[in-house]
């Protein structure tokens, strides 16, 4: 820790500390920096926390933002925690709950890093922002950039879903569709970061990017009375969002917040681009990228996942496990989610409540454990990829034409 100092990076290999300045890699060992805290920057209690407005930066203690007047805040965070019931009965467990992340202001939970990143780049007096994306991201960093008056510009694979594209471009962002992956993208917005000066929220602004997913982990706990669930189920790209929703969680226990941290963290992701689940099915320290990925999954198709090694270290940590759910297992959750409680999600999102299922008749979830199930984006920006449904009838403008249709 550096004296004096509230917010700071520091090496998560090797340890060195930082201070708070503008980089994402260790210049020693090349490790990744992570955000860290003095202890006294925790002081808050859950009376304060709960007067504030129901925003992620109720919990401003936990986050790295200095100066509050380069905030830039278009609603996220504070989404609904669900108790579902009827999805529970139909996956036989007993007590679930759905953390509902599509109703943030762009529609997935990616408002919250955007919004801190977005912020820090304005506190470090950068001109402009941008992102490498496989979609949601595109939007909320657009969303957060509009909103704070700089320019943005998006590096997104071409084969992303045209309604995320066309998102992203409507909220004033430059579109760069890379022919490629992901990891191509995320390689020239890297380079983009390096040599031309912006502000890539996911490479050079990382390091103050993931601690606005840890706001959900928060939340879960906060709306569950200040505790922990026995497990989260988390949609896993890069492996940035369960690292910081489980950091969210052991943090408000240092701050006195909650009694108890433990909680099984659970990683789901697309058979077609599952290097985390691999390695730790395969029980295994490596994880060997994935090329080229192969599922309609897009906004989980990260092959070479950025904080992969770190959820990884999560999974077994915290007694959690993973799974890898095929493109026909994550398509029908959105439909059961859809028909059972009321939420429309994409694929991605939805895979969390089809790990729950494959998980529960594995026998590797418990049927009386209490489980969240984080459901991270909408269904509108993936709605071609389902199927057509079957309950869609066209019928003559007559009485007798609905109860044909009907069997009245």
């Amino acid at each position: 820790m550096l004296s004096g100092v509230q917010v700071f990076l520091r090496c998560r290999e090797c340890g060195k500390p930082f201070g708070h300045v503008l980089a994402h890699v260790c210049d020693e060992c090349f490790g990744a920096l992570e955000a860290a805290y003095s202890p006294d920057r925790y002081s808050v209690s859950r009376t304060m926390i709960e007067a504030r407005p129901p925003s992620m930066w109720r919990y401003w203690e936990f986050l790295p933002l200095l100066d509050a007047s380069k905030k830039v805040d278009i609603g996220a965070g504070y989404t609904p925690l669900l108790r579902a019931e009827r999805l529970a009965k139909k996956l036989g467990v007993t007590r679930l709950y759905i953390k509902n992340d599509t109703v943030n202001p762009t529609f997935s939970f990616k408002d919250r890093p955007s919004s801190l990143a977005v912020s820090k780049a304005r506190e470090f007096g950068l001109g402009s922002v941008g992102c490498a994306s496989t979609g949601n991201l595109a939007g909320a960093t657009a969303a957060h950039a509009a909103s704070a008056g700089i320019p943005c510009y998006v590096f997104m694979p071409n084969s992303v879903e045209r309604t995320k594209i066309k998102q992203a471009a409507l909220y004033g962002a430059e579109i760069l569709l890379v022919q490629g992956t992901y990891d191509d993208a995320n390689r020239l917005a890297a380079l983009a970061a390096d040599r031309l000066g912006i502000g890539i929220v996911n490479v050079n602004l990382r390091p103050y990017y993931v601690e606005g997913s840890k706001t959900m982990g928060l939340e879960i706990a906060e709306q569950l009375g200040w505790r922990a669930p026995d497990r989260i189920i988390v949609p896993t790209a890069s492996g940035a969002l369960l690292s910081a929703i489980f950091k969210g969680i052991n943090e408000a226990e240092q701050a006195g917040l909650i009694r108890d941290s433990n909680v099984a963290m659970t990683c789901a992701q697309p058979l077609g681009c599952s290097p985390i689940v691999k390695a730790f099915r395969e029980r295994t320290d490596r994880i060997e990228p994935v090329r080229h990925p192969d599922t309609v999954v897009q906004s989980l198709a990260i092959g070479d996942p950025g904080d992969g090694y770190q959820a990884l270290k999560i999974l077994k940590e915290s007694g959690g496990t993973a799974v890898a759910l095929t493109d026909d297992e994550c398509l029908e959750a959105v439909e059961l989610l859809a028909s059972t409680e009321g939420i429309f999600a994409e694929p991605g999102g939805a895979i969390s409540v089809a790990a729950l299922k494959k998980l529960v008749e594995l026998g590797e979830v418990g049927r009386d454990e209490e489980v969240v199930c984080c459901v991270t984006g909408t269904g509108l920006k993936t709605v071609e990829l389902q199927p057509e449904p079957n309950r869609v009838k066209t019928i003559p403008p007559t009485l007798e034409g609905v109860r044909k249709a009907l069997n009245l």
